[in-house]
């Protein structure tokens, strides 16, 4: 294998190593997403966990941090508007790397 074909290998080693590292956080986001969401109607853990599925595969299916966000306006009514949930998800995104990064570390 030449330099040239190893340099490329490495590479697309390390696009999918933080391809995979990108889709863990985000759905990470989603699972916390649903928990701020659950929280703010006062709901249960239980609730909080279906309500995090629901929306990791609301992501799975459109991949769009738009459906997400209507999923969420959707499910919380007058409880947010659409800045407070696209500010709530930027940082819990920030969190979720953070923590997807710290595992990878370990």
């Amino acid at each position: 294998m030449t330099t040239f074909d190893e340099r490329e290998a490495a590479f697309e080693s390390k696009f999918a190593h933080d391809e995979k590292m990108q889709f863990i956080a985000r759905m990470r986001r989603n699972r916390f997403m649903a928990v701020w969401a659950s929280t703010l109607k006062g709901e249960t853990v239980e609730q909080a966990r279906k309500y995090g599925q629901e929306l990791v595969h609301t992501d799975l299916q459109n991949v769009s941090e738009d459906d997400v966000v209507e999923a969420v306006k959707g499910y919380l009514g007058d409880l947010a508007d659409e800045a407070k949930i696209r500010e709530k998800m930027a940082e819990l995104l920030v969190e979720a790397k953070e923590q997807v990064m710290a595992e990878a570390e370990d």
